[in-house]
């Protein structure tokens, strides 16, 4: 049952390690995977400690959900204070490891510590090892993942693994797990590696159990064909994440070149049916009925061979259109060279971009370009900087390796407008000038620039209002260029995905892209049939709005607040040049932006500075900021 689920505290340093069973305050406050962890991150940190310190506390922890059959509910959250942002370190990933950790046992991990040489954790039906990982150290995240294997003579072993960019410690070095799936945003790859920790492996053969069986499987069949019965489910089936760019390309809404065009003109050959010379079948995560990732091959070119899964839509932006880089071959190939490494395609496209604008403009020092030819769509530059930067090679590769606010100190204070990051962490390669709801978004989320916390992606649908309404509980513009009501939506969606990333199902899966999908109505009877806790939606939404609060309070502590919740000054400067009507000559209105911020403040319980009230803190039931029992 869920309530016997059980936390290991691993110390590195002195390689001792104590389990105990999660505490049913912490489960009936938090859930689990993100919840848990940002409690623990809150409570286990002292302010003003350095993320690449053993002070520094990384936390593993599986879904409330994690492991039934459906709704791609094989997710685990992975959190840290970010050395990236210096703000709440956190990232979600699929796949198969989570389920596996908790056949083996465990629902959370907390690390803390580091070790005196590389190491990784053993995870195996309730006992836990930490062993020598020298062997390990120095290869690439596909090569550890089969070692591993090998080493244990079992195939079945999942592992959550670190490559030379999480060894060399770049900033936005991410984890990663199988073929594809990535914890890619806020460093926690560099985290590991600063504590030594190659691999976090696990091998489980452990029983699940829940209180109704045979209601939960019949329930999690239906929750499948809600989601396979939606058009955005066998859209992704066919041709995966790349289908949102044949949208937004069209309509105007894509970053190209950084942030100079919003639309990449004469791109059809990263249309996603282009994929098709290349996919060999398409693969999914853990309990999921949809399978969005394309399996592919490339056959030719320097690179080649390559068998690989991908790519994302981000992948596509980042090698893509924001490097306005036009070949599918390009996508893949660093979309293969990011995985091989450890790296996050977001950061490290948006980095690239960044640096091949100043490029451009000449704002860059013949010492800065260390000899590179760093033309809008040089593929081998691409592909340079990705290996360049993952391995802290040369001038170049080790300034960009630290991330946006550390490279803008060095290169100049005029090279931060043309740096599209919130809180010193990349946009994604979205332009959000004719659309407020999503800026308003990437400038609060806790993390930084955002499209996971926050993203009303049905917004662009252009939805009947009485629809909105009945989703958002007031009234709400379906124009996504108004205002009207989008700080309601922002502030919805965000507590929908504090949830989702607690339970551990795939937000592409809820209500993101698909307005027909799972929501907090849904969750309650999930909720109930697989722990026996009854739930009502405000009950959810409340722990929604206490992990989002915990959040806020852990950055608020950092020194973050409202003059860290902005947009780069482009978004209020610069109009969009290209697109369809309704988004041409799109600015942000400075003003109604200010308004949008304050009324999603408001919604929050928070002041006018983003500072929880003590009020809201009494209402969530942790004005005392004291830790619960764990």
């Amino acid at each position: 049952m869920v309530w016997n689920r059980k936390i290991a505290y691993i110390d590195l340093t002195s390689s001792k390690f104590k389990i105990k069973t999660i505490s049913k305050s912490l489960r009936n406050q938090f859930l689990g995977g993100r919840g848990i962890n940002m409690y623990h991150l809150y409570h286990q940190i002292a302010p003003g400690i350095d993320p690449l310190g053993p002070e520094n506390v990384l936390l593993i922890g599986t879904g409330l959900l994690t492991g039934i059959p459906a709704l791609g509910a094989g997710r685990c959250d992975i959190a840290a204070k970010s050395p990236l942002t210096g703000a709440v370190g956190d990232s979600n990933i699929g796949g198969f490891f989570a389920p596996e950790l908790r056949f083996a046992g465990f629902d959370h991990l907390m690390i803390t510590g580091k070790a005196a040489k590389p190491s990784y954790i053993w995870i195996n039906n309730g006992e836990v090892e930490i062993r020598d990982a020298s062997h390990l150290w120095g290869k690439d995240t596909f090569e550890t993942q089969d070692q591993i294997r090998s080493d244990h003579n079992d195939e079945q072993i999942k592992s959550l693994v670190i490559g030379e960019a999480g060894e060399n410690l770049v900033r936005y070095a991410n984890v990663r797990t199988g073929m594809k799936n990535a914890a890619g945003r806020t460093g926690m790859g560099c985290v590991m590696g600063s504590k030594n920790l190659k691999a976090v492996a696990a091998r489980g053969t452990m029983d699940l159990e829940f209180p109704y069986p045979d209601q939960l499987l019949d329930y999690c069949s239906e929750m499948n064909n809600m989601i396979t019965g939606s058009r955005w489910a066998r859209a992704q089936s066919k041709w995966g994440t790349l289908i949102i760019y044949s949208n937004t390309n069209t309509t105007g809404l894509i970053r190209t070149r950084n942030f100079q065009l919003n639309l990449l003109e004469d791109g059809e050959n990263l249309e996603p049916e282009v994929m098709d010379e290349y996919t060999i079948g398409m693969s999914g995560c853990y309990g999921c009925s949809v399978h969005c990732r394309h399996r592919y091959v490339l056959k030719e070119g320097p690179y080649a061979p390559i068998f690989g899964e991908g790519p994302e839509y981000t992948s596509l932006g980042a090698f893509g259109t924001m490097v306005d880089c036009r070949k599918m071959d390009t996508v893949l190939v660093a979309n293969h060279l990011v995985n091989k490494y450890g790296i996050d395609t977001l950061e490290i496209g948006g980095i690239i971009a960044w640096i091949m604008e100043l490029y451009e403009k000449e704002l860059l020092t013949e010492k800065m370009i260390d000899g590179f030819d760093l033309s809008w769509g040089n593929e081998e530059a691409v592909y340079e900087l990705i290996k360049k930067i993952s391995k802290r090679e040369g001038y170049l590769g080790n300034l960009l390796a630290d991330g946006f606010l550390p490279a803008i100190a060095k290169i100049g204070k005029e090279s931060e407008y043309y740096a599209m990051q919130i809180k010193g962490m990349s946009n994604l390669h979205s332009d959000e000038r004719p659309t407020p709801s999503l800026a308003l978004g990437i400038a609060t989320s806790t993390r930084g620039a955002d499209h996971l916390r926050s993203r009303p992606a049905i917004d662009l649908y252009g939805l009947p209002e009485e629809l909105l309404e009945e989703i958002y509980g007031a009234p709400v513009s379906s124009n996504y260029t108004s205002y009207k009501g989008k700080s309601r939506m922002v502030w919805w969606q965000e507590l929908l995905y504090a949830i989702t990333d607690s339970i551990g199902i795939c937000k592409f899966q809820t209500v993101f892209c698909a307005v027909n999908a799972p929501k907090f109505e849904e969750f309650s009877k999930l909720i109930n049939l697989t722990s026996g806790m009854k739930l009502s939606k405000p009950q959810i939404m409340e722990i929604g709005e206490r992990v989002l609060t915990v959040e806020r309070m852990f950055n608020n502590r950092e020194g973050f607040s409202r003059k860290d919740d902005k947009l780069p000054e482009r978004f209020f400067k610069e109009p969009t040049k290209l697109g369809f009507p309704i988004v041409k000559g799109k600015t942000i209105d400075r003003d109604k932006f200010n308004t949008l911020i304050e009324e999603y403040y408001s919604l929050h319980g928070w002041d006018n500075n983003g500072i929880p009230r003590d009020e809201t803190l009494r209402e969530l039931g942790i004005e005392n900021k004291q830790p619960l029992k764990t």
